[in-house]
């Protein structure tokens, strides 16, 4: 195991990051205490020391087993989790990303994880209703009070990033030095707007779904038209036809390179040009996160991530494609388009 930089900061995470959202058996398909230490300990093993969770998960229990297994060897680890979600449904401020509940929401995680301080300490997901300068100024004073030591930002909008994090700098208040966003082969929209910021900011980006919720795994070939889970309703059904090629061509690359599909699909997130790229490993056994390890010796050569490249390549869009027409360059650059070198770009 390698280690990264944290985007605009000095610590130092492990190129893939253990994601304990399996840790449970709440949500009836995660694993039991005994085996969600299985698998920490393989990730230990191996020198993992990037471990993310969420006050949500499981319904605390994951933080609660997480608290558990870093007794001892806190300082270890790099311990981040997230804030944001609901805990009572029936409070209208037991939720969202304003102050209250980040206060409340860190008090409860430090409880369940054993610990003074959060390593990295996520907004889950944008609730577009707290004003930005809210959310950043408490988490500097989060920050200054040491009960965590850097932030970063889930599921959010491009331009809700960017916002945030000038705000911070022209205050003097702490920036996001991470970006949690889904992204694979299967789903790659984080590349009109996320991933470019990311990469033009120097925001570390830690990848979740990147097996695209098994459907790059193989396992399910021939399904087209089925549920790839029944975790819940999110909104889209992933097992199309477009979905099923793109597996396959990842099976056909990890044929050609001997490993397994969930690995080539792995080494494919870990090589894109945007930065600092960690992928999350979700695993409920040991088995499967060995497995995905081996993502770590794996180095797609430019035929093969060409390949994946064109069968799981999406529209960028206005104004991505529109300036990058011959016509516009024209206009832009005159005859120099292709002459001048941009490091930025």
């Amino acid at each position: 195991m390698r280690y990264k930089l944290l985007g605009r900061s000095g610590l130092r995470v492990s190129e893939l990051c253990l994601g304990a959202m399996t840790f449970g058996e709440e949500w009836g398909w995660g694993s039991s205490k005994d085996e969600s230490r299985k698998v920490f300990e393989v990730f230990a093993k191996a020198g993992g020391n990037f471990v993310d969770t969420a006050n949500v998960y499981t319904n605390g229990t994951s933080e609660t087993f997480v608290g558990e297994f870093l007794e001892g060897r806190r300082d270890r680890f790099v311990l981040a989790t997230k804030y944001t979600s609901c805990t009572d449904p029936q409070n209208p401020n037991a939720g969202g990303n304003h102050r209250r509940n980040m206060v409340r929401a860190v008090e409860a995680s430090l409880e369940r994880l054993r610990t003074d301080y959060i390593d990295l300490y996520w907004l889950h997901a944008w609730d577009s209703t707290t004003p930005v300068d809210e959310v950043m100024r408490a988490f500097d004073d989060l920050v200054r009070a040491g009960k965590v030591l850097y932030v970063g930002i889930s599921d959010a909008p491009a331009w809700i990033v960017s916002e945030a994090n000038m705000l911070a700098e022209l205050r003097g208040w702490s920036r996001f030095v991470g970006l949690q966003i889904q992204y694979s082969l299967i789903s790659r929209h984080a590349e009109r707007d996320l991933l470019p910021m990311a990469r033009a900011r120097d925001l570390a980006v830690t990848a979740w779904g990147v097996l695209g919720s098994g459907v790059l795994s193989g396992k399910y070939r021939g399904k087209a038209g089925q549920k790839a889970h029944s975790r819940g309703d999110w909104g889209h059904d992933l097992l199309t036809d477009r979905n099923l090629r793109v597996a396959e061509a990842v099976e056909g690359v990890a044929g050609e390179l001997g490993c397994t599909a969930s690995q080539a699909a792995l080494a494919w997130v870990r090589q894109q040009p945007y930065g600092v790229m960690i992928p999350i490993l979700g695993a409920r056994r040991p088995s499967q996160l060995e497995d995905n390890l081996g993502c770590l010796e794996l180095r797609l050569d430019d035929r093969q991530l060409a390949r994946l490249d064109e069968v799981s390549r999406i529209e960028v869009g206005f104004p991505h494609d529109f300036l990058g027409s011959p016509l516009v360059k024209q206009v832009v650059f005159g005859n120099h388009a292709d002459r001048i070198d941009n490091h930025r770009g």
